[in-house]
């Protein structure tokens, strides 16, 4: 049996198809929580550090004598609510620091107003985020320009980002466990009918030629319809094949038939030896001709029958019993013993009667054939376990030294048997027959001189 070679599988290649679009989902969803996450920790950071920056510049007092600072313990409390983070501040009057961190960095416009300007910035090797605010006071009746900004490191907001990606991260792997989950079961789901569909074809019998009526998806239609046309070819192909093997074998057979009753009549006719010698050649090469035909079309039938075969329930007991008395006129004419012994009970097995047939005549024809003259066939049916063995033995030339392997070859004959008529056919149809029912064919030689032919086949 030929193997098919699979260049890819669809469904590996439509599990890696979503396992990918799975993996960029999963990216994109981790992608997204970072940002939104990133965005959102940032946001409520700048709020809080607006509010704390606003407080402070709301708390601002001018007076005759200067402006009054008085930074309020709320404006720590609520940076401090965040975490453990570093503040830094900066107040301006007029250009000129007041109080808080001289290098603390400022916008590069001076903020005017109380809606704060937020930047990242970087203080003492510490990345910070800064808000500044603006306003004016009032100092001895003038209006005094004030600038307040306030700083705080960044380390909470990145564990924060941090623990949010990592759940996030959680999140996307098991995204994409489960939507590898769900393409496993959906390249499964969806290959299914294709499945079920081969598995309908495969459960047929050999001889099963109808077409396929199975419900199928629509996108399998296409396929159907091409595989029912082609069991309609096959179909017909078969059909023509057993027919030609019919009538060739009427063509072939009748013909020879003919020219070898011919020849046998000029042969009783004519008195001249080397008529006759001619005669006899060829009667001889008709026989063989015959023979050989009749072989190979044995062989095309055996070919055939095996893919359609027709089992049917049979005694084979009886089957044997039957052929063997159609043999018992060739036995007689080689003076032959011919012997048949069989169990009392009846013996069945499911076979196809025509490649039943054709496995005991070849067995018998050839023990017949090859026998010495004055000598014995010995045909015996017995049953081991589950299997009938068929066992047909002669007195005759033996083997020949080869082995079943080569003489279960096609037009493969043993050296010892040259002079006798015969194609090489016989034991490579009954091989043939054996491997279709899962039986076996074994030769031997005989002790005392001949061959014995082993053949078996499972009962019913």
């Amino acid at each position: 049996m030929s193997r098919t070679h699979h260049s890819f599988s669809i469904r590996r290649r439509l599990t890696a198809q979503l396992l990918v679009v799975a993996a960029a989902l999963a990216g994109l969803l981790f992608y997204s929580i970072r940002t939104v996450a990133d965005a959102a920790v940032e946001q409520t950071q700048d709020r809080i550090l607006g509010a704390a920056t606003l407080s402070i510049a709301e708390e601002l007092r001018g007076g005759t004598d200067g402006i009054d600072i008085d930074i309020p313990y709320s404006a720590f409390s609520m940076l401090g609510a965040l975490g453990n983070d570093r503040i830094f501040y900066r107040i301006e009057v007029n250009g000129t620091l007041a109080t808080g961190y001289a290098d603390l960095p400022l916008p590069a416009v001076a903020p005017t107003g109380l809606d704060p300007e937020f930047y990242d910035a970087s203080h003492l090797g510490y990345a910070v985020r800064v808000a500044a605010v603006g306003r004016s006071v009032l100092v001895a009746g003038k209006t005094v320009p004030v600038v307040i900004a306030v700083a705080q490191t960044r380390s909470v907001q990145e564990s924060i980002v941090a623990g949010l990606t990592n759940r996030a991260l959680l999140l996307g792997a098991g995204f994409f466990a489960l939507a590898a989950l769900l393409a496993v079961a959906m390249a499964r789901s969806v290959l299914q009918p294709v499945n079920e569909l081969a598995g309908a074809v495969t459960r047929r019998g050999p001889q099963d030629l109808r077409p396929v009526r199975r419900q199928v998806p629509e996108e399998l239609g296409p396929l159907v319809n091409a595989l029912n046309g082609f069991i309609g070819r096959l179909s017909g192909a078969l059909s023509r094949t057993e027919t030609f093997i019919a009538e060739a074998a009427h063509y072939i057979r009748t013909p020879l038939a003919t020219l070898r009753a011919q020849s046998e009549i000029a042969l009783r006719q004519s008195e001249d030896e080397e008529t006759r010698r001619q005669l006899r050649k060829i009667i001889r090469l008709a026989d063989n001709t015959a023979r050989s035909a009749s072989q190979l079309l044995d062989h095309a039938a055996v070919i055939y029958r095996t893919d359609q075969r027709s089992d049917e329930e049979m005694a084979l007991d009886r089957l044997i019993a039957d052929i063997v008395e159609g043999f018992r006129p060739s036995a007689e004419l080689r003076d032959v013993d011919l012997h048949y012994a069989a169990p009392p009970e009846a013996v069945m097995i499911a076979a196809d009667r025509l490649l039943i047939e054709t496995v005991i005549r070849n067995l018998i024809d050839n023990a017949i054939k090859y026998s010495d003259e004055l000598g014995e066939v010995c045909v015996s049916l017995a049953t081991e376990e589950s299997m009938a063995l068929i066992t047909v033995c002669d007195r005759g030339r033996g083997l020949g030294g080869l082995e079943l392997d080569a003489l279960g070859q096609r037009f493969e004959r043993g050296g010892n048997v040259a002079d006798v008529v015969g194609s090489g056919l016989g034991l490579a149809i009954v091989t043939e027959v054996a491997e279709a029912y899962g039986g076996t064919l074994d030769l031997t030689d005989r002790i005392g001189g001949g061959a014995c032919a082993r053949f078996s086949l499972p009962l019913a």
